[in-house]
């Protein structure tokens, strides 16, 4: 039974689906564990690529198990990724919204969604560390990935487009800057 491959794409993405707190962006790091790391489904360069894609995509941004999925088994695998991931969080939600809306005025409901963000937070961190690692993107990425959180962070209603715009057009620019000026080494 371990060696079906659409068994093992749901059992590695039923945990992911039911630890996710704070949104998909938390589970990257370990979900690019998984797949790169421990099962072998993909490489590095694949995982990124998949990521990009799913970012890019119309759609939740955990649109990543799907894509993962298809790449590893196909339709049926994107589909079994899909419902591995989707159905037990959407259950337990549902579930732990009906059981505690009644105490949404309760302090201890209060002090439970409260330590819940930090958890978050240091998940979604953990997973931007990961793509940072596998993309190998150096200082340039940590410097255009910074400029937009700041940016975001004292102008949140910014253009994204623009901002995407501009980190394509830096990324081309840098990416060409050994032929131009061959004695500069950013790397």
């Amino acid at each position: 039974m371990r060696d079906n491959l659409l068994i093992n794409l749901a059992l590695v993405f039923i945990p992911f689906s039911l630890t996710s707190i704070g949104g998909g962006a938390a589970i990257i790091a370990g979900l690019q564990n998984e797949t790169v790391n421990v099962h072998g489904w993909l490489t590095e360069a694949e995982f990124i690529h998949l990521f990009a894609v799913s970012r890019s995509a119309p759609g939740p941004g955990t649109m990543l198990a799907t894509a993962i999925g298809w790449k590893v088994a196909g339709w049926a695998g994107a589909l079994a990724a899909s419902l591995a991931f989707f159905l037990p969080s959407s259950l337990l939600c549902y579930a732990v919204f009906r059981m505690t809306n009644t105490h949404r005025e309760k302090e201890w409901h209060l002090i439970m969604r409260e330590g819940l963000a930090p958890i978050g937070t240091g998940l979604i961190i953990a997973g931007v560390v990961s793509l940072f690692r596998v993309a190998e993107g150096g200082i340039l990425a940590l410097a255009i990935a910074s400029l937009s959180c700041a940016l975001f962070y004292w102008k949140p209603r910014f253009p994204v487009l623009i901002v995407l715009a501009l980190g394509g057009i830096a990324a081309v620019i840098v990416s060409s800057w050994p032929k131009f000026l061959p004695a500069f080494d950013i790397g």
